[in-house]
């Protein structure tokens, strides 16, 4: 049985894939969206792959001065007690804020960095990490 799924496999490989030395294994990437294995004795189902995207994302992270501001501003917006933590990866929703906190907070971004945040980007803010990377993004495209 194993050597029927091995030519089955190779009879939907490409041929670059087929060729190979012995003991070296292969791993097979096939345009084919479905297979079907079928032995003497048995039927067996048939396997789909679903198309999928390979995503990348390349992410920068800000400076820490730039971390560290909108930290303070957010504590300030947030009115949080003092010795709350609040560091890159804190949510606004854990430290509590609503969609007007969020709001205000982009705001005293957009004063204290002097720069414009579109509506698109300032609902893809959850983290004061994604704000400190949009604002060092909008900084730098400014100054271009």
């Amino acid at each position: 049985m194993a050597h029927s799924l091995a030519a089955a496999a190779s009879s939907f490989s490409p041929p670059a894939a087929r060729r190979r030395l012995p003991g070296q294994v292969t791993n097979v990437i096939s345009r084919r969206s479905s297979v079907s294995f079928n032995s003497q004795r048995m039927s067996f189902m048939s396997i789909r792959s679903r198309p999928s995207q390979l995503c990348f994302k390349i992410c920068c992270s800000a400076k820490k001065e730039t971390v560290d501001k909108v930290c303070n501003i957010v504590k300030t917006q947030l009115a949080l007690p003092e010795g709350t933590a609040v560091t890159g990866e804190s949510k606004f929703s854990e430290l509590g804020a609503d969609s007007l906190d969020t709001v205000e907070i982009v705001m005293g971004l957009e004063e204290e960095f002097n720069i414009t945040v579109d509506e698109t980007s300032a609902q893809d803010i959850a983290t004061v990490q994604d704000a400190a990377n949009l604002i060092e993004k909008l900084v730098l495209e400014k100054a271009a």
